[in-house]
């Protein structure tokens, strides 16, 4: 695991240099630069820093080249079946100097050139050099786990693990991104390929990149695919449980490759006590667990977690070693610094946690296992449960949900700050999209802020009205599998958006924060192939029994506790956040003078939601927070003169 960085025709070494040592905490064992003349004479540089997980020798070290000196790579990640393809190619008669993955991958592409990326099984984003064919070659893994950031301008092109790097470019100029502006505000996270920085872009999930004569062609390698509605599937319940467990167990082990000692994130979950129960069977051994939570006093705030006991119960029983985290983070001091590591605005206060128990386990740890992509694989959120239910509300006459249902429910006052909250947010959010086809429907349940709210709060002159419709890549991806049974086309949507632009990306950044490796068992690719293909929708989602092919499959493994829990959060008390320690600061950054100064938004607007949400007469937490998280951005991205600093 590593931060990578490279450029052509842009800068020099020492732009290299602090590209480079800007990710330090990416990788913080080693550090390597590569530099040479491309055929027409322009310089070309390839930056790592690296977190030592395979291989901690010298032999380990980055960028890495052939012997003959053609082809040089810098890499970030772990190929989880690199063994298998090192026999393979050692049975082939291709020499190894080392006993990394890193090597592994550079051989294979010395030999299949691009079309290796489809025999890798792992998360990886990196970049190698061919000499001889004065190209560079860029990849990112299948579902997008590890980032790459890159930039393009007439013949010159530059690239990175963090968008912070590329803020060292000379003559880089800092501008928003209108249309991902109107994303951020409509979703709270901006969709993949775009970033708030005009002229940045992110290498789409699946993809793979070329720069050569000056020019850049993108390429898609890999998509999850489905089958059409209607489809036979060929085996019962039973035995796709059976052969379920056994591929689980097959993808928890691959991911236990390791030189240095690993753990995992525990929750009250089926997602990540499948994982420490799968751990526990294949390695015989004490797994390093960790929980986080909150104190008491947090109780009634409107965030709805999951019991920490349940947690601990289930540590205990599968004879875990266990860390149980309680904080009360110092919010005002953390949160400019999460935004300088985020890279981007992500205002879901679940990156908080995030970092926080990342930090803790980076006492001990340098790899641990998390249960992302087991939702998205299986159906396990609660807006799957809510597209079924709302297709029994619109049975309903229409003048009777319009007139009088959907008014009353928009009506109810604001209960923030109370365990009714969050479920008072859920009634709303079907009322306002209930009536909708199903498309638009689910779309409407991940938008924070309508259009009609938009251009209240845009300023005149300020551009934004530009930002075309932030539903493009939603309804783009909905296209892709239109054939398919709605429950995976709403599947395929979360995979390929909401999980990788959100829950992937501040994964990665708060682990590689702290120096951490987050592995994601559950976004095995041969597993979520054949989950895809093998699972009917009818075992994803039974009734309103979430994920129910993986819990008949983990049964007997994990506690039956875990098996009742219903879905919670991951994210933090904010009602009590924006009344308490963050009141000064929303007053101070979202004020008139400053909202006048920056020209985007109405000061009235923002004023407006602020009283209304102190009074208790609207529920504007989640705006008030993605608005406070971007003026934060912007100081640290946009105001700077020099590079960015937490």
């Amino acid at each position: 695991m590593c931060g990578i960085a490279g450029a052509v025709n842009w800068g020099d070494p020492a732009t290299l240099s602090r590209m480079t040592d800007v990710q330090a905490h990416r990788g913080p064992d080693d550090r390597g630069i590569f530099e040479t003349r491309t055929a027409d004479g322009q310089w070309l540089g390839l930056g790592s820093r690296r977190l030592a997980i395979l291989d901690l020798s010298p032999a380990g070290h980055m960028p890495m080249s052939t012997e003959d000196g053609r082809f040089t790579i810098a890499y970030n990640g772990e190929v989880y079946n690199y063994l298998e393809l090192r026999g393979e190619l050692e049975a082939a008669g291709v020499p190894f100097r080392s006993h990394t993955d890193t090597e592994v991958v550079l051989r294979l592409y010395e030999r299949q050139g691009a079309e290796c990326v489809r025999r890798l099984n792992g998360m990886f984003g990196f970049a190698i050099w061919d000499r001889d064919r004065d190209e560079l070659f860029l990849a990112r893994d299948h579902f997008g786990v590890k980032p790459v950031y890159y930039v393009e301008q007439p013949g010159r092109f530059a690239f990175a693990s963090e968008l912070k790097a590329l803020l060292e470019l000379p003559g880089f100029e800092r501008k928003i991104n209108h249309q991902a502006l109107s994303q951020y505000l409509s979703f709270l996270w901006t969709p993949d390929p775009l970033t708030l920085l005009e002229g940045v872009r992110k290498l789409p999930a699946g993809h793979t990149a070329r720069f050569r004569q000056g020019r850049l062609e993108v390429e898609q390698y890999w998509d999850l695919t489905y089958p059409e509605r209607g489809h036979a599937f060929q085996q019962n319940g039973v035995e796709l449980a059976a052969e379920l467990r056994e591929r689980f167990l097959g993808a928890v082990k691959s991911q236990l490759r390791s030189d240095v000692p690993l753990g995992a994130f525990l929750s009250a979950g089926l997602d990540s006590s499948g994982i420490v129960a799968a751990m526990a069977r294949i390695t015989g051994a004490p797994v390093h667990t960790y929980t986080i939570s909150f104190p008491p006093s947090a109780a009634g705030s409107g965030i709805v977690m999951d019991d920490p006991a349940v947690a601990r119960r289930t540590a205990r029983q599968l004879g875990c070693d266990h860390t149980d985290i309680v904080v009360e983070p110092d919010v005002a001091a953390l949160l400019p610094k999460l935004v300088w590591h985020l890279d981007e605005p992500i205002a879901d206060p679940a990156a908080i946690m995030a970092y926080l128990v990342n930090r803790e386990a980076s006492k001990k740890l340098k790899v641990m296992l998390s249960g992302i992509g087991g939702d998205e694989l299986f159906a396990g959120y609660r807006k799957h449960v809510a597209h079924f239910l709302a297709e029994r509300y619109r049975k309903i006459p229409a003048p009777l949900r319009r007139l009088a249902i959907e008014p009353a429910i928009a009506a109810l006052p604001s209960v923030g700050g109370t365990r009714w909250a969050s479920y008072l947010r859920l009634m709303k959010k079907m009322a306002r999209s209930g009536s909708l086809p199903p498309v638009e429907r689910f779309i409407m349940d991940s938008i924070y802020l309508t259009e009609p709210q938009k251009r209240q709060l845009y300023a005149e002159g300020g551009g934004l009205e530009t930002g075309g419709d932030p539903r493009c890549e939603h309804l783009a991806r909905f296209s892709r599998v239109e054939r398919a049974d709605f429950l995976n086309q709403m599947l395929y949507l979360d995979t390929k958006v909401f999980m990788v632009s959100l829950n992937l990306t501040y994964n990665d950044k708060m682990s590689m924060a702290n120096s951490v490796e987050a592995r994601v068992p559950f976004l095995d690719r041969e597993l979520a192939e054949w989950v895809a293909w093998n699972v009917p929708p009818s075992l994803k989602l039974h009734g309103k029994t979430t994920k129910h092919i993986f819990r008949e499959a983990m049964r007997g493994l994990i506690p039956d506790e875990v098996m009742r829990q219903k879905k919670a959060g991951f994210g933090g008390p904010i009602d009590r956040w924006l009344a308490g320690e963050l009141r000064e600061m929303c007053d101070d950054l979202l004020g008139e003078s400053r909202v006048r100064a920056r020209g985007l938004f109405q000061p009235a607007t923002i004023a407006r939601w602020l009283a209304e949400h102190r009074s208790g007469r609207r529920d504007w937490s989640s705006q008030i927070w993605q608005l406070l998280t971007l003026e934060l951005w912007m100081q640290t991205f946009l105001d700077r003169p020099g590079r960015a600093v937490a």
